[in-house]
């Protein structure tokens, strides 16, 4: 995680470089909106790099659950850089419609945009390789602005090539607009994620279904309830009843109980699993007592 951290910082700072000298060769508003982009892809990343290091923090007495939360609080950090950013391009853009400019040098901008297309695929399957091993959420939020910059580069080209090859001059901000959305777009899947992750949101129900299938896959398993779940950075939290023989001894329900436990780490490797062994029936028998 903290590599990948490092290569988007560096990937960041490269694109800033040649985009910039783009810019103030072309004028180009397409070009100046995958600049903004990957300014705040810097800065972005090193919110990355700082979020991601205090969540790897191992857990001390103060955060039993460690500091995987740092992790969505950057993720929200990162949303309102971006969503800055495509208000920027947007008022840019308009200004260019009402005022067109004609774009200079565009040969130059198409080749620095072929450049960072070429970087940016580099830095995305990697990254894409660390979520898979991880489930990190910055690096997927960082990945995720990347991802974004391919279309949007692609876009550039268009725009560069319309406008400064053919002299179709609303080309260049029509494509800053539709750059601007693309990032606005992006900007609000992080908010999501981080406010899922904040609020606590249960796994998917695919992974609920999956949990009490490997628990109930246990021969002396008879029953679970009251199963809660959620994430933190790059952990996931599980914690339910399991329901056993009544007639069973306490050291049989926790051979049983650690059997299971072993079970769904080996399908949650990232999870801490708290087990809470119960009498089969007696929920249902607390539910009648309390009527």
């Amino acid at each position: 995680m903290k590599r990948a951290t490092y290569a988007a910082v560096a990937v960041a700072v490269t694109l800033i470089v040649i985009k910039g000298a783009a810019f103030y060769l072309t004028g180009s508003i397409a070009m100046l909106g995958t600049l903004m982009d990957s300014l705040l892809d810097g800065a972005a990343s090193l919110l990355n790099l700082v979020a991601v290091g205090h969540s790897l923090t191992p857990a001390d007495d103060e955060h039993r659950f460690g500091h995987g939360k740092a992790e969505a609080l950057a993720g929200l950090g990162q949303a309102i850089f971006i969503f800055a950013s495509a208000g920027y391009i947007v008022f840019e853009a308009i200004m260019r419609i009402v005022n067109p400019v004609p774009v200079e040098n565009s040969a130059v901008g198409i080749a620095v945009t072929v450049a960072a297309i070429v970087i940016t695929l580099a830095l995305v399957a990697f990254q894409r390789h660390v979520v898979a091993q991880t489930n990190s959420l910055a690096i997927e939020a960082d990945s995720t602005h990347y991802r974004g910059d391919l279309f949007m580069n692609l876009s550039v080209v268009a725009a560069l090539v319309l406008s400064g090859l053919f002299g179709i001059r609303w080309a260049d901000p029509f494509f800053g607009l539709a750059i601007a959305v693309l990032i606005g777009i992006s900007a609000a899947q992080i908010v999501f994620g981080s406010y899922n992750q904040l609020m606590d949101r249960e796994l998917s129900e695919a992974d609920r279904e999956r949990i009490k299938a490997i628990a109930l896959s246990h021969p002396e398993a008879i029953n679970i309830h009251d199963l809660r779940t959620r994430t933190s950075g790059t952990r996931s939290f599980i914690q339910f009843h399991l329901e056993l023989d009544s007639a069973i001894s306490l050291m049989n329900a926790h051979r049983i109980s650690d059997d299971v436990e072993a079970r769904i780490m080996e399908a949650f490797p990232d999870a801490e699993v708290i087990i809470h062994q119960d009498p089969a029936g007696v929920e249902e028998l607390t539910r009648l007592q309390r009527v």
